[in-house]
Formats: C-alpha cells, sequence, structure tokens
C-alpha cells in the first residue's frame, strides 16, 4: 500500500498533515476519513480501515485535524466547527489534486463531523459513521468534571486518553449550537451507521438516534464485540469490508484509463502483501483487484481465495470459456457449463498411468457440468475439448518458471 504524504491548507490558513492510501493498482474512489477527539491520522483504526480499503480499490485521505499529530495550529482553539471546516478543505484538496471524495467515514466524533460536513461535499454519494454520538455535546463526558471550571475560567487543561489537552469555553459553547439531527435528516446521501452494542464510550443508543433521524437509503451493522477504538485487527478489517462492499451499490467506479490495443500480449499480475494479516495478499490484474489469503486453520484470515484456489479457478474459467467458443463456433446448443474442481495430494504408486512411481503427487479432479438440449456425441466432444484448454495444456506440460530480484 503505497502512502503519499503532504499537506494542505486547513480553516484559518494552517497547514494540515495529510497521509494519503492508495491501492497498488486501479482506483476504484476516493474516501475521506475523520478521526475521533484527539486521536490522529495514524491512530490504529484509522490505519488499519484505510489499509483495507486499500485493498479492495479504495483510495483514503486520512488527516490531523488543527492542532493535532503534525498539524499547525493550536487544538485549544480549534472547534467543532473547524473541525468540520477542515474536512470540507480536504475534500477541496482531493477534487483540486485528484479526485473528489465519494465515500466519506467519520469514527467517533469524526463521524459526527462528517454527518455535518457532507451536504458541503456535494461530490460525496455515501456516508459511513462508526461509533459516532448522535450530538457533539456527548464528547464532554470525557471532562465532565471539569465543565465548570472551564466555564468559569475560559481555558482548562484536561487529561484525554493520558495526555494533557486545553478545553476552552468557546469548544463548549460551539459544540451547543450543533443541531446535528437536522443535519442527519438533510443528509440526501446514503448513509451506514456501524457501531457496537457494548460500546462503553458511545452508547448505542446514539446509532439509534441517528437511524432513526436520517431518510433512506440508511443501514445499520452491529459490531458485536468491537470496543469503542476498534482495537482489535478483525474488528477494523471487517468495517472496512463491510464498508467496500456496501459503497458499491451508490458509488460509481472511477472510469479506467483506455489501454493500448491489447492483441495477445499478457498483462502483469502483480502480487503484493497488505500487512494487514499474517497472509493477505492484494492481486491486481490490470483494472481487476483481488485477495488472497488463507484460511484460519492455516494462520489467515480467509479473506480471499488460497493460492491453490487460484490455479483451480484459473483452470475452470479456462475450460468453460473453451467450451463455449467451440460450442458458438460450431452452433451447438449449449446452454451453461459449471465446472467444479478439487486439488489434492495422492500417492504416486496409486496413479497407474503417472510416470512418476514414487512419492507424492499433484491430482486436480474436474467435474464438468453440461447443461442443453445436446445428444450424445456433443456431450463426449465438448468433454474432449474441455482438455484442449491453454490453461490445462499448461498445467499438464514443461513449465520454465525463471525467477529474478526486482531491480
Amino acid at each position: 500500500m503505497p502512502t503519499e504524504r503532504f499537506q494542505f491548507s486547513g480553516e484559518g490558513g494552517h497547514q494540515l498533515a495529510a497521509a494519503l492510501d492508495k491501492p497498488d493498482g486501479a482506483i476504484h474512489a476516493y474516501a475521506l476519513f475523520a478521526h475521533c477527539f484527539t486521536c490522529g491520522k495514524d491512530v490504529l483504526a484509522a490505519k488499519r480501515i484505510a489499509t483495507a480499503l486499500t485493498a479492495r480499490g479504495i483510495a483514503v485521505l486520512r488527516f490531523d485535524f488543527t492542532g493535532l499529530g503534525s498539524s499547525e495550529g493550536d487544538f485549544a482553539n480549534s472547534t467543532f466547527t473547524s473541525n468540520v471546516a477542515d474536512l470540507v478543505h480536504a475534500a477541496d484538496h482531493l477534487r483540486d489534486t485528484r479526485q473528489a471524495p465519494t465515500i466519506l467515514i467519520g469514527h467517533s466524533l469524526g463521524g459526527a463531523a462528517i454527518l455535518a460536513a457532507a451536504r458541503q461535499i456535494p461530490d460525496a454519494k455515501a456516508v459511513v459513521t462508526i461509533a459516532a454520538p448522535s450530538d457533539p455535546v456527548h464528547v464532554t463526558h470525557l471532562f465532565r468534571d471539569r465543565i465548570e471550571d472551564i466555564r468559569t475560567k475560559g481555558k482548562v487543561e484536561v487529561q484525554l486518553a493520558g495526555r494533557p489537552f486545553h478545553i476552552k469555553r468557546e469548544f463548549l459553547d460551539d459544540i451547543a449550537e450543533h443541531g446535528l439531527m437536522a443535519h442527519v435528516a438533510k443528509l440526501h446521501k446514503a448513509l451506514l451507521i456501524m457501531h457496537s452494542p457494548t460500546d462503553d464510550t458511545v452508547g448505542i443508543d446514539n446509532a439509534t438516534n441517528i437511524f432513526v433521524a436520517a431518510k433512506h437509503p440508511k443501514s445499520f451493522v452491529s459490531l458485536s464485540g468491537a470496543d469503542h477504538l476498534l482495537s482489535n485487527k478483525r474488528d477494523s478489517t471487517y468495517v472496512a469490508d463491510v464498508i467496500a462492499a456496501w459503497a458499491e451499490r451508490y458509488v460509481d467506479p472511477l472510469p479506467v484509463q483506455a489501454t493500448a490495443e491489447r492483441g495477445d500480449v499478457p498483462r502483469n499480475v502483480v502480487v503484493r502483501e497488505t500487512r494487514a494479516g499474517k497472509f493477505q495478499q492484494t492481486v491486481t490484474s490490470g483494472p481487476h483487484r483481488m485477495l488472497a489469503d488463507e484460511p484460519v486453520a492455516a494462520g489467515g484470515q480467509d479473506s480471499g481465495p488460497g493460492p491453490y484456489d487460484f490455479v483451480l479457478a484459473g483452470l475452470g474459467a479456462c475450460t468453460s470459456m473453451t467450451m463455449r467458443m467451440y460450442a458458438d463456433r460450431k452452433s451447438l446448443p449449449l446452454d451453461r457449463v459449471t465446472v467444479t474442481l478439487q486439488h489434492k495430494k495422492i500417492h504416486a504408486e496409486d496413479c497407474a498411468e503417472c510416470e512418476t512411481r514414487v512419492g507424492m503427487l499433484d491430482q486436480i479432479d474436474r467435474v464438468i457440468s453440461i447443461e442443453g438440449a445436446l445428444d450424445a456425441d456433443q456431450r463426449q466432444r465438448l468433454m474432449e475439448i474441455a482438455d484442449k484448454c491453454p490453461v490445462h495444456r499448461t498445467l499438464t506440460s514443461e513449465i520454465r518458471i525463471v525467477t529474478k530480484a526486482a531491480e
């Protein structure tokens, strides 16, 4: 996952530190991510969700709000309103330099900010909140014992997640003025609400309030067992998987740049570790993106087919395509071909027709179902054609693999 780091101008002209996580291959959509209160762009949940989304072709922009992380400005002077404005500036920067974000994602108070900013980002088609409060005032429970001091003194240092932050009276006044549910009611975008019923920081009733206020299309996904910060990697990966699948219904993929006449020239297949799991890989072929993984029993996350599954898929697809080409050329009444495959190891001594007599051999069982009003001779001929598919020939002939280190 390549990450591009840069700065852009936020509210008040402050330079905000940003990270744009990009897929290895074609970008299908851009997303804008808003982190939780006093967190930063590099908080684990944000990084893990971004990593998982890039594996599905979605580029993700995450940045530090004013006064946080590597961004300029004083956090004490920031407000909920300035955070919303920073989000709009971030979307504007994406629009000006790449493509406008069509997916908006907000975690915790960042979710509330995303809801407030969404109407000012017209290109966005899909909005996602994760453990978001239905009222920004909810954040004051983190320093409830200092609220009177803040109102009296105007500025007080509080401890949040073990770190000192200065909170001003202006911050309290600002969040008190935001009627977030009015923004939700007028959202006019697809909304996905994700929340854990056991979240002890922002209660599940907040998700209920947002869902009731929103108009359709709206969806709710329970993050059962997850904590507020999604500290378990499996929870953040699950969130990304759901977002990617859900957003496909509402977001049109970016057009793929036209390529030259392909002819018979093969295109590269690029396989790269995502580092989101022990074995997970992105597999890119031209504009197409897939995940490869191992089953949970083998130490993987089962987030995609395994290596041998891809081998079987290649043989099965080639078999079906070759039979279809022959049937169309001969005008045979073939309705559908289904190929079911399985890979296993067998003892060489159990294979009477194999040249190898000692040790273990790889065996692929291929079962072909042929549908259509075909006579026995036509079916037999199609079965013979199955063995003529190019991948079948490759797998049953001598293969030379040349390996070298990248320069």
